[in-house]
């Protein structure tokens, strides 16, 4: 598919992030886009960015308010998309909706271990389920799907346990790879790619919060505060004596430092996946900081969540600690 004008294309977790600029991408480029999200708030950000640069005349972009990890919110997105598009097929589908948390199996609880689980693995299985028969009956078709470097190396650090996200996308990967081969044999009109980004500039973190405590108001809650003790209590480190007010500096600090200190934008990553999708690329890595760690990862495995490694590859790569 080297073209998407005039292609119509479902982008998940599309108030935000990488989401958000995959749309503004797609549109810019004359493609109807059907996005969902958790935020209409986001979402609606996203269509006034598109059209503050001119939506082409026709041109289809929808909001749906939906939560990828739930069966019955995927299944109204379809209909939904389906009957505004007034189309029985789509010929892209980006799963790109995702949240961090429960990164600790024994620190943090088993409702935000799921809850991350459930987006960032669930939401590609679900979305892809109930979107692949509109693919089908396409043209040619294609399905993205965004694992992570985390897909590959378990592990933001070494005093950082990344459980739930980690295991996530690491069965996105191995999805995507073995729909290669079932593509092939019994869809071959119908091309994957799994994308698997670095660092990338986003408000991921508190997006992250916002969506295990079902809030879109940016003031932090109790159930957040709680949270991010809880993350510091998985990473050996004293929260009792932090007040409320020096956790939520400390959030705010991070989210600044982890948006600023992104060696690639929420703009250049969609950007270069965009670029994969129509060089029909199956593996698409993005950002320096996940080529050197995929190159790192293969030579020595052994030593792969090694401090020594961990400080290597952050030398190299220019992360910081705890980021």
């Amino acid at each position: 598919m080297k073209e998407f004008s005039g292609r119509i294309a479902v982008v998940t977790g599309g108030g935000s992030g990488m989401g958000r600029e995959l749309v503004r991408l797609l549109v810019a480029e004359g493609c109807h886009v059907a996005m969902c999200d958790v935020s209409m708030r986001g979402m609606a950000e996203t269509r006034r960015l598109c059209e503050a640069t001119g939506l082409p005349q026709g041109l289809r972009v929808s909001a749906h308010l939906a939560d990828v990890s739930k069966e019955d919110d995927v299944m109204r997105f379809r209909d939904e998309a389906a009957q505004q598009h007034a189309t029985d097929r789509i010929h892209l589908l980006f799963n790109n909706a995702g949240i961090g948390g429960g990164g600790s199996m024994i620190a943090n609880g088993r409702d935000e271990w799921e809850r991350t689980f459930n987006i960032c693995w669930g939401g590609v299985y679900l979305t892809t389920r109930a979107f692949l028969p509109l693919l089908q009956v396409a043209d040619e078709g294609h399905i993205v799907n965004t694992s992570s470097m985390n897909g590959f190396w378990a592990s933001i650090g070494p005093n950082a346990p990344h459980t739930a996200y980690s295991a996530a996308k690491f069965a996105v990967k191995g999805f995507s790879e073995a729909l290669v081969t079932d593509l092939r044999l019994n869809a071959p009109h119908i091309k994957v790619s799994v994308v698997m980004p670095g660092h990338i500039g986003t408000g991921f973190r508190t997006n992250s919060l916002k969506v295990q405590t079902s809030t879109e108001s940016d003031e932090l809650n109790s159930r957040q505060i709680t949270q991010a003790r809880a993350r510091l209590s998985s990473m050996g480190k004293d929260a009792s004596a932090l007040s409320d007010e020096e956790i939520k500096a400390m959030l705010a600090e991070r989210a600044q430092r982890f948006l600023a200190d992104a060696p690639t934008s929420a703009f250049e990553a969609a950007t270069a996946i965009l670029e994969g999708v129509k060089a029909e690329r199956w593996r698409i890595l993005v950002g320096s900081d996940a080529e050197l760690m995929d190159r790192m990862v293969r030579d020595d495995p052994e030593q792969a969540y090694d401090d020594q490694f961990f400080a290597r590859f952050a030398a190299a790569a220019g992360w910081h600690p705890g980021r």
